[in-house]
């Protein structure tokens, strides 16, 4: 190791107090830091020895952060990404599902407001909440639901 050069909990530590991470957020962030072979693995085994790693907490910043703006398609897809465990976002996606319309009517209230006038507009709210992960249902629910003009 370089002199001067953290050590790889003390990286793990500086992204860790940034935000949540996964673990494998965190090999995959600190593999190239890895001199000597099973040291990563050790200095993550300690962090989640002494709970600076929890599976639970990203999940729950996950939710806090997207959820208001995001579908559960496209947070499952977060999740998934972040290396949790397909039971723990499964489960955390159920509980998303249940207010989808809800939200997805929110956000397109925020962008949008006014209902489409033709074909290309509704096209554009259309693909607008299926990029923020809402389901192709809740997306028709939504603009149905909206007082044509």
């Amino acid at each position: 190791m370089a002199f001067g050069a953290p050590s790889l909990k003390g990286r793990a530590l500086r992204l860790l107090s940034q935000r949540e991470h996964s673990r494998a957020e965190l090999e995959r962030k600190l593999r190239k830091y890895e001199e000597e072979p099973g040291t990563l693995a050790r200095a993550l085994d300690e962090l989640a020895a002494k709970d600076f790693i929890s599976e639970a907490r990203v999940v729950q910043s996950v939710l806090h952060q997207r959820a208001a703006r995001m579908g559960a398609a496209r947070v499952r897809q977060e999740l998934l990404h972040k290396g949790i465990a397909p039971a723990a976002v499964a489960e955390a996606v159920a509980g998303l599902q249940v207010s989808e319309l809800e939200r997805a009517r929110e956000v397109w209230l925020r962008r949008f407001g006014v209902a489409p006038t033709d074909q290309t507009e509704r096209a554009r709210q259309v693909r607008f909440l299926m990029a923020r992960g809402f389901a192709g249902e809740v997306v028709a629910k939504v603009l149905r639901g909206v007082p044509q003009e």
